[in-house]
């Protein structure tokens, strides 16, 4: 992790990447156009509608490139879901690095956002979040781990076990290319992380092109195995020289949430590419 810095409201704050602009822009939309569901729970029987953040970071970054401020992942959604008259019913926070997590936690509180911190792993707070929550609710989580092994398939097994929840999941491309060979060594964790039981789905003989085309479509077996699809379009971020980033998808179960999320990005969705 990046060392922290000062943010412009005192409190701890990180650097980042423009691109995160656009991860968070993603975010929103998507938030924003599902607003009208959210409101359903919201005013039901459950009255919960709640959004889980399990790589919450500090809550607000400096753009290295322009010295711009922006919000966290968990502090724009909350502002999102408030501006549209369907504010989450709860917001959870989690981060293994407890400096930061308290730093998103304090930003949430000062919004007057109702926040639970969920200390520990992702994988820990995956599990602790569905034990706390309404399992009648609708339920939204972002999943923006730092790295492919960092988003554990533990974590979506959790966070499965709940009917409706929705989930949007940063998978990193760059792990895939630039680490694949690294990635392939026996003594190597992250696939297993990712995927688990991996090397009995995948032709390691073939092409690298085509190892990491089976290393993903065995990952997206394994979840749809869990009830759970992830969307065939998906949203490639790259960065300011054209390099590939990570993949931005959706795994929910209902196919409105997939509607939503096909008019997030306008058009700008692709299938997968490697």
């Amino acid at each position: 992790m990046a060392a922290l810095i000062e943010g412009d409201d005192g409190l701890p704050a990180e650097t980042v990447h423009g691109w995160a602009k656009v991860k968070h822009d993603r975010l929103r939309r998507y938030l924003d156009i599902s607003r009208s569901a959210r409101k359903q729970f919201l005013t039901g029987q459950s009255k919960s509608a709640t959004l889980v953040d399990l790589f919450c970071g500090t809550g607000r970054a400096c753009v290295e490139e322009t010295g711009e401020w922006i919000d966290g992942s968990a502090v724009a959604a909350w502002k999102i879901s408030r501006e549209g008259a369907a504010p989450f019913s709860r917001v959870y926070v989690a981060d293994i690095d407890d400096a930061r997590r308290a730093a998103c936690v304090e930003r949430l509180r000062r919004l007057d956002a109702p926040v639970s911190e969920l200390a520990g792993s992702a994988i820990q707070a995956s599990s602790q979040f569905v034990s706390d929550v309404d399992p009648y609710g609708l339920h939204f989580a972002f999943l923006d781990p730092f790295s492919l092994g960092a988003l554990d398939f533990r974590i979506i097994q959790s966070l499965a076990r709940l009917r409706r929840i929705d989930m949007l999941v940063h998978v990193s491309v760059m792990d895939l290319q630039r680490n694949l060979s690294a990635n392939l060594d026996p003594d190597a964790m992250a696939f297993d992380q990712f995927a688990p039981g991996w090397r009995e789905g995948i032709d390691l003989e073939r092409s690298r092109f085509e190892v990491r085309r089976q290393v993903v479509d065995y990952w997206r077996k394994l979840v749809s195995g869990l009830g759970k699809h992830p969307s065939d379009e998906i949203e490639l971020i790259t960065g300011d020289g054209g390099q590939r980033l990570y993949w931005l998808l959706l795994v929910a179960q209902h196919k409105l949430a997939h509607q939503f999320w096909q008019a997030t990005a306008g058009g700008k969705q692709t299938s997968l590419r490697f």
